[in-house]
């Protein structure tokens, strides 16, 4: 490579992003040299603040700047109904979704037996902890529709099920091998409508 180290460093860095090929983390990284040094300054100091003022809630698990969050602390919300996603990104994308009023709980990834993650690399005691202490009737998994979404959604099932509480499922309006956090709201909102129990 012809480019300069500190270019080169920036690039590896900005290659690690979820979605950011090699191109685009040569395009990003010689973007930021272009702009201005106010907006470099702006871009590192939202990042900074970020890391700092960001935590988990400690009911749900969502990215907040408080604890509990919003979700969680809103009195007028259904407390006995939980919806299960991966991700702080998918329980955004159901949020936007009027018709869903109850709670949520972000697991923080799902079951790969191909990436060894198991029922203990994922918050799945920490859920059904919260399921045992709470009075919860139903619990919506919602969890993608790709393979590894799947086994999740079927291993959460089983579990839930022995603990008499009505397990369901986002029902049509969801492609298969799809993630959550890219669909649109009408969509989710269907698949809420027609979930189905497990």
């Amino acid at each position: 490579m012809n480019r300069p180290a500190s270019v080169e460093k920036m690039v590896e860095v900005i290659k690690k992003l979820p979605g950011v090929g090699p191109k685009m983390a040569e395009r990003l990284s010689y973007h930021i040299l272009k702009i201005p040094e106010s907006e470099v300054g702006e871009l590192l100091t939202a990042i900074q603040k970020a890391r700092q003022i960001i935590k988990s809630c400690s009911f749900c698990y969502n990215l907040s700047e408080q604890d509990p969050c919003p979700i969680c602390s809103d009195i007028s919300r259904e407390k006995h109904i939980v919806c299960v996603v991966e991700t702080p990104q998918d329980l955004i994308a159901v949020s936007r979704v009027k018709e869903y009023r109850g709670l949520y709980f972000v697991l923080g990834g799902a079951l790969s037996p191909l990436e060894a993650i198991g029922p203990n690399d994922i918050r799945i005691d920490k859920l059904i902890k919260r399921l045992k202490n709470d009075s919860i009737s139903e619990v919506i998994i919602a969890t993608d529709t790709d393979s590894k979404g799947e086994i999740t959604a079927v291993y959460l099932a089983e579990i839930i099920k022995k603990l008499n509480i009505k397990v369901t499922r986002l029902g049509y309006g969801l492609p298969v091998g799809g993630d959550i956090e890219y669909a649109d709201e009408v969509t989710i909102s269907r698949a809420i409508a027609g979930r189905k129990e497990m």
